[in-house]
């Protein structure tokens, strides 16, 4: 699947100021990348860096004034897309080490409050068909709200609220297959069918593969809001929650000017 991708942004820095900026999509070999890429104005200071699990690229970057960052890419989605229901979980001793943090309780998933719900609601599954229970239950009994939740929103708050955007759906779904003891991690990404159209946010989970090997298996992107399908995400980057991966993290003042999002089809 192709996939366009036209991003801008633009903020403004009183004084100077450090930030951390994740907008490029990953080069990963799932999805092949070509295009002008990443152009940003003038600043201070700029250095890239990769992002967790390796997983994409931050750029640090030092600016005063105004400040704005285009990307422009065309992606191949190429990504191996499986029924999820046929898949097992691994019990958590089989489990790869770098598999193991998606199961910690993080700042916005506070999974220890949710290992009775899960269990009372979703105890006769498993694995995947767990999974894809708890994605429908959170798109049945969930609104998509914009502006209804903010940065210090947890998943336990849009659990009760039962509403939110992209990244409260995902930060839900992560709770809930983390206290199921099955790992899961915060995906940033782009999508065509994202309403109204932003960056969007959805789930990873890893199971088990069909081999049934020890410590054998995969990541499945799950996506809550039904906006978004696996063979059509563009990933950015990947984290325990949003706070890792933020399109934009500022360790001062910024005010936003502008974000044009647009991403289609080929």
């Amino acid at each position: 699947m192709i996939i366009h991708v036209d991003a801008h942004i633009a903020y403004r820095f009183e004084e100077p100021t450090d930030f951390l900026l994740q907008m490029e999509a990953a080069a990963i070999p799932e999805q092949a990348l070509s295009g002008p890429g990443l152009t940003t104005s003038a600043s201070e200071h700029e250095a890239h860096i990769s992002g967790e699990d390796a997983i994409g690229t931050r750029a640090w970057l030092r600016c005063e004034g105004d400040f704005t960052a285009d990307y422009r890419i065309t992606a191949d989605i190429d990504r191996h897309l499986v029924d999820l229901d046929a898949l097992n979980q691994l019990p958590p001793h089989q489990l790869p080490g770098a598999t193991v943090p998606y199961l910690f309780d993080s700042r916005y998933c506070p999974a220890d409050r949710f290992q009775s719900f899960v269990e009372a609601e979703f105890g006769e599954l498993s694995g995947g068909a767990r999974i894809n229970a708890m994605v429908q239950w959170v798109a049945d009994n969930f609104s998509y709200v914009p502006g209804s939740s903010n940065a210090t929103t947890t998943a336990l708050d849009s659990f009760v609220e039962r509403q939110g955007i992209c990244r409260d759906y995902a930060h839900v779904v992560c709770t809930m297959a983390r206290a199921s003891a099955i790992p899961a991690r915060f995906v940033s990404c782009y999508a065509p069918d994202v309403t109204p159209q932003d960056f969007h946010a959805v789930a990873e989970v890893f199971l088990a593969d069909k081999t049934g090997e020890p410590g054998s298996g995969a990541w499945h992107l799950v996506d809550a809001t039904r906006m978004a399908t696996a063979g059509e995400i563009v990933k950015i980057g990947v984290g325990r929650d949003a706070a890792d991966v933020s399109f934009l993290t500022s360790y001062g003042i910024a005010q936003m000017q502008d974000k044009r999002i647009s991403v289609t089809r080929g």
